[in-house]
């Protein structure tokens, strides 16, 4: 059997079935609550428990951890099965909630209170928070720790009736009070809650808690691998507790570090705040970390996959620089896209003597890495659109794109020379350039061997289409938005007010105009995007800017910064 590289996690599993723990079976589950959409740093979860099992021959469940009915919709639902299937991976029949199990764990509940391992408290939730302690101070039994088994099976029982209102009595486990783990202190394990379920409807007002049908549903499951993300491990004895009261099957538990992503938040939490506060245009804004604001902004699945291979299974926490996602889906459409050329800021150029009434084609490649995508045919002619940024009249050090009395390539086509510059009187804009060409180079190439030290691309004026471009940039200013627990400020001081900037009429390739949803393009010297999924119409394409060219333009825009050259000449490098 041919598996990926190891890792922790893998090595616990070998030494498993070289054992013959569980017949050697592996079988483990992706429990995602309901309420919200899954990020990227699920996807680093959903890569490793659907992976392994694959890896060993073995099974993945995909189960709803749907017990908190307050938080959780079918849209969440119905967006999670889609963002799996997106990301490669097909649970087949074994979709699970654990709503299933509402029953099955009430039964649980009540042999615990019939052996002595709970009871129902009246104490309000902000007593319990009283009693429970500190990390310091221990904590102290509650006045109703020591009712009998009767009474507690009778109040437990008018819970799940309705007698009580929310909040009014809770359900806890009897473990220890004084144990330095604070969530041994006795935690709740069922809470009434008068809210409507999006499977069971009405049928309960009482719901458990997390900690108590976690460990319980993976064993009614069967599942022998139960792999949780790193603040899962202080859970881990209440989650062995649990199965080893109740003598039922037990899975075993391990934690792995989740996924941290500079310049992101990965708590679903503050994401829904985004949303709400109106900060994103919705959860697959392509500013986001969900996978459906990534899938929308033009990442892949094969892209997502590699970056989480890449990144590795680790056992402590740590924050990924962003770069590394972004230089995956690089890797990826440098090999596969189509190279075409657009223009965000269109500056005209006329070539005064080029014939008014001539056009031509140029043939350009379509994909360098690739042959077997072709070329294409690209229409030229008196005026053409350059970007406004390509140009400037009185040019800084080592700026090697157009000014006046000099000579650039243009991509594909001919040499061209800058000699007169036309503003718009009253403001100074630059309104357009008048420049000559040289027939010889036809092509790209001078026959007396000159050499020009830039390549432009460019659109013909009289066949170019206009489409809407959005550029995308970090949703923070910050590496860590979060930051530490002494800040005072709230992460949404961070955002960044520059994310996105929408360029209503950028000129592009007249093919492109019926560019299909979700097809991606590298716009030459622009960087990779990808058709919009929500918002293109058809004959008025929307391309969002999946991630930008790592290029030489990039490197001199960096040196220039550094070195402070670009304060006078804001608009230098694009």
């Amino acid at each position: 059997m041919e598996k990926k590289q190891t890792n922790f996690i893998r090595e616990i599993i070998d030494t498993d079935i070289e054992n013959n723990k569980n017949d050697g079976r592996v079988h483990t589950r992706f429990p995602p609550e309901p309420n919200g959409y899954l990020h990227i740093g699920h996807a680093k979860a959903i890569c490793l428990n659907f992976g392994i099992a694959a890896d060993y021959n073995g099974l993945y469940n995909l189960r709803f951890d749907d017990t908190n009915p307050c938080k959780e919709e079918v849209e969440y639902v119905e967006s999670i099965k889609q963002d799996v299937k997106w990301l490669g991976f097909d649970w087949g029949e074994r979709e699970y909630y654990a709503s299933d199990y509402f029953e099955k764990l009430y039964e649980y509940a009540v042999e615990l209170i019939k052996r002595g391992k709970a009871y129902v408290d009246d104490l309000t939730a902000e007593q319990i928070r009283s009693y429970r302690g500190t990390l310091t101070r221990p904590g102290k039994n509650s006045p109703f720790r020591e009712r009998g088994v009767e009474e507690n099976l009778a109040l437990f029982s008018r819970m799940r009736n309705g007698e009580f209102k929310d909040g009014e009595r809770v359900l806890r486990a009897k473990i220890n009070m004084a144990s330095p783990n604070l969530n041994m202190r006795d935690p709740v394990i069922y809470r009434i809650m008068h809210a409507a379920h999006h499977k069971t409807k009405d049928k309960w007002c009482i719901y458990p808690m997390y900690d108590f049908a976690h460990g319980l549903c993976d064993s009614i499951e069967g599942i022998t691998h139960s792999i949780c993300t790193l603040e899962f491990e202080n859970h881990r004895p209440l989650y062995d507790w649990f199965l080893e009261q109740l003598d039922v099957y037990r899975p075993r538990q391990i934690e792995f570090a989740r996924l941290n992503l500079s310049y992101t938040v990965m708590s679903k939490r503050k994401l829904l705040e985004l949303v709400e506060g109106g900060n994103v245009f919705g959860w697959d804004d392509p500013r986001m970390p969900t996978l459906s604001g990534l899938r929308r902004r033009g990442y892949t699945p094969d892209s997502i996959r590699k970056f989480c291979e890449r990144i590795g299974v680790a056992k402590y926490n740590s924050t990924i620089d962003i770069s590394i996602l972004e230089q995956s889906i690089r890797e990826e459409l440098n090999k596969t896209t189509m190279r075409t050329m657009a223009v965000l800021r269109p500056l005209k150029v006329i070539i005064d003597n080029y014939p008014e009434d001539k056009e031509e084609e140029f043939e350009a490649v379509n994909n360098p890495e690739d042959e077997s995508m072709g070329t294409r045919k690209v229409p030229f002619s008196r005026e053409l659109y350059i970007e406004y940024d390509d140009f400037r009249e009185v040019p800084p050090k080592k700026f090697y794109r157009l000014s006046p009395g000099k000579e650039v390539r243009l991509r594909y086509a001919y040499f061209i020379t800058c000699t007169k510059v036309v503003k718009d009187e009253k403001t100074g804009d630059i309104l357009e350039l008048h420049c000559t060409y040289d027939p010889a180079t036809r092509g790209g190439d001078a026959p007396d061997g000159r050499k020009v030290k830039a390549t432009l691309h460019w659109v013909c004026a009289k066949r170019a289409k206009r489409a809407q471009v959005r550029l995308y940039e970090h949703l923070f200013t910050r590496e860590n938005p979060v930051g530490n627990d002494e800040e005072e400020k709230d992460f949404k001081d961070f955002l960044n007010p520059a994310s996105l900037k929408t360029i209503h009429d950028c000129c592009i390739e007249p093919a492109l105009i019926n560019a299909n949803p979700f097809e991606r393009f590298q716009f030459e010297r622009l960087g990779y995007f990808c058709v919009d999924g929500k918002d293109t119409k058809k004959g008025r394409p929307v391309f969002n800017r999946i991630v930008s060219l790592r290029d030489s333009w990039a490197k001199i825009e960096q040196t220039q910064k550094n070195r402070g050259l670009n304060k006078k000449n804001k608009n230098c490098f694009s």
